[in-house]
């Protein structure tokens, strides 16, 4: 009789999921370059038809312009029809999905939020830093406020009440919160140094340093200085 083989704990154990490898970045990048195209059509088509209330093609699309400068109103519109009816086909034949709303909404947040900070962001590089209208001073003053102002009022201040009211839970935390807003923004009405007293200031600087505080919990001090820094210099070079 044959003695049955052992096996060791070792070659019983269960191997270890391999971390998928990163995907391959190809001359579209790595996204899924099938569903921004399902993505995109719905805009494209919008846009196609516009053309026709309009009046105007953007410069960019020979397309557009050679299409309906050679067949008419009439056969362009039934090409457009033709392409949206093989559109509606594909999607449903596998890319539905694409086009769910946890899908959508985060790419059109993530879209909007990248519109409206670029246009702040190249005109602080290209109208103030490459213009040499941001001094030095600007520069100093936003490190200065944006890393001492974040160790006092969201290290100190904030995370010192938090610790203080741990006992409340999240009440603790929205009061400190609101507290080390408001002192932060009263901090700069007093003194010899302080800016005259104005209810919009006031109210503007208690929202900022309240975004500041979420940004510091949520986040870490590191963004909550970051941001600070940036959005300073953002207002002093506009």
């Amino acid at each position: 009789m044959k003695k049955a083989r052992r096996t060791s704990a070792r070659s019983r154990a269960p191997r270890a999921p391999r971390a998928p490898a990163p995907a391959p970045a190809f001359v579209a990048g790595r996204g899924d370059l099938e569903a921004s195209l399902v993505l995109i059509f719905p805009l494209l088509l919008a846009y196609a038809i516009g053309v026709l209330f309009v009046g105007r093609v953007n410069g960019a699309d020979v397309i557009t312009r050679a299409l309906y400068g050679t067949v008419g109103r009439t056969p362009y519109l039934l090409a457009y029809a033709v392409a949206a009816t093989m559109y509606l086909l594909w999607v449903r034949r596998g890319r539905a999905a694409t086009l769910r709303i946890d899908v959508v909404g985060p790419v059109v947040l993530e879209a909007s939020i990248y519109a409206f900070t670029l246009g702040a962001v190249i005109s602080l590089v290209v109208d103030k830093l490459l213009g040499l209208n941001l001094g030095l001073p600007s520069v100093v003053g936003a490190l200065g406020a944006g890393v001492h102002e974040e160790l006092v009022f969201r290290l100190g201040l904030f995370a010192g009440l938090v610790a203080i009211l741990r006992g409340t839970g999240r009440a603790g935390v929205a009061v400190a919160l609101v507290v080390s807003s408001v002192l932060f923004a009263a901090a700069h009405h007093v003194g010899p140094y302080g800016e005259p007293y104005t209810a919009h200031a006031f109210a503007f600087r208690t929202f900022a340093g309240a975004a500041f505080a979420a940004i510091f919990w949520f986040r870490s001090l590191a963004h909550a200085v970051y941001a600070h820094v940036l959005y300073d210099l953002v207002v002093a070079a506009s």
